[in-house]
């Protein structure tokens, strides 16, 4: 086997290199001949590295020196509080967000409000035409006078015990049947009269004066923006995670704002169509402007443990056997690393529950791990001393 004089190597590398200001062919020369002696060097680093392998092979003491042993960071494991959140996708709404439809028919005679402006409740938005109505209304109380006169009479001859007790029960029926029908048209045409339920904000008039409103369509929409709530649907895998008052961070992303609050209300019911349940969140006082139906992001936590076994989630690795980290052992004089196969909970901020493999006694190799192989031989960085 030929064997090349490396440090003869570098001597002339260096020289090469000296005399990098020369110019003209001798310039040419010696960069080709700097390269010629680079890839005898590459050569000669491969053949000791696969000469360092085999002597290590015959001879398991080769090697064994400061340069190479792993300067690795370890850590005891102890136990801690460890929690889980999740991000939920929600959405503000109203209690009082309501669009208000036409209680009977008739042509939009009158919209006494716009868009954007500020009402109190019992106020009159939208008037229907009501002509007939109130032509019905004139009608029935021109009888009810007349019926009022007759029943009046009829019961002055009744005290007299003069005339039918029939005569006396029909004259106050045909009162009583008129006052009835005149209350019924008069609510008739209170229904042509849209007023506010509650004091709000006009958000939406999806009509114009002249058209003909019938039953059940929409008009205006009213909502109170100091009523809201946030709500959101959660997957059936939650249940059980979440109950009234725990706290919750809600983002904004639309305003890149975020909030405290707490959870109002846990739905029991699992809705059989997307198989979710849903929750209600309290919207605290803001002083930004949020909307009814506006994104947000809500974090809740999902599980929580006072004890748990908790590492940094890098350190963990896999082999075909499972999970596993790196552990400090002392081996006679040494300190070595050794893989500790585990199994792992949940993960939350790049940390990582432990749940089994592990008794606590541990010291877990956290800096370094990456240069490891199993049973190697490893030195503590800084101040960090050996196991006891």
């Amino acid at each position: 086997m030929k064997v090349i004089n490396y440090i003869s190597i570098l001597t002339i590398l260096a020289f090469v290199t000296s005399c990098g200001g020369e110019s003209g062919g001798e310039l040419e020369e010696k960069k080709a001949k700097l390269e010629s002696l680079r890839s005898e060097s590459n050569a000669l680093k491969a053949e000791m590295r696969e000469l360092e392998s085999e002597i290590s092979a015959l001879d398991p003491s080769f090697g064994k020196n400061e340069n190479n042993i792993v300067l690795v960071s370890a850590t005891p494991v102890a136990k801690g509080a460890f929690e889980h959140k999740v991000e939920i996708r929600g959405a503000v709404q109203s209690r009082k967000n309501v669009m208000m439809s036409a209680e009977t028919m008739g042509k939009i005679e009158q919209i006494k409000v716009k868009e954007g402006q500020n009402v109190s409740k019992g106020q009159v938005l939208l008037v229907l035409n009501s002509d007939i109505i109130a032509n019905n209304i004139q009608e029935i109380e021109t009888q009810l006078e007349l019926a009022e006169i007759v029943f009046k009479r009829q019961s002055n001859l009744w005290d007299k015990n003069i005339g039918t007790e029939i005569q006396y029960l029909e004259s106050k029926n045909a009162v009583e049947s008129l006052q009835r029908r005149l209350k019924t048209l008069e609510s008739q045409r209170a229904q042509a009269v849209l007023r506010a339920p509650f004091s709000g904000s006009i958000d939406e008039i999806p009509v114009n004066e002249g058209e003909m409103a019938s039953m059940g369509m929409p008009l205006i929409r009213i909502v109170k923006p100091d009523d809201m709530y946030i709500q959101a649907d959660v997957s059936e895998a939650y249940i059980g995670k979440f109950e009234s008052g725990d706290k919750v961070t809600v983002y904004f992303p639309s305003l890149d704002k975020e909030v405290s609050t707490k959870v109002l209300s846990v739905s029991q019911v699992i809705n059989s169509q997307n198989r979710t349940f849903n929750i209600e969140v309290a919207l605290p006082p803001v002083d930004f402007t949020v909307k009814p139906n506006q994104v947000v992001v809500m974090t809740l936590r999902d599980y929580f443990t006072e004890e748990a076994f908790v590492v940094p989630t890098n350190v963990i690795q896999s082999d075909d056997k499972g999970t596993f980290v790196y552990q400090l052992t002392q081996s006679d004089d040494a300190l070595k690393a050794h893989k500790l196969h585990v199994k792992t909970g949940l993960t939350y901020n790049s940390k990582t529950e432990l749940v089994g493999g592990i008794s606590g006694s541990e010291k877990i190799i956290h800096q370094g791990f990456r240069e490891l192989t199993d049973g190697v031989e490893v030195k503590l960085a800084g101040t960090q001393l050996g196991l006891n």
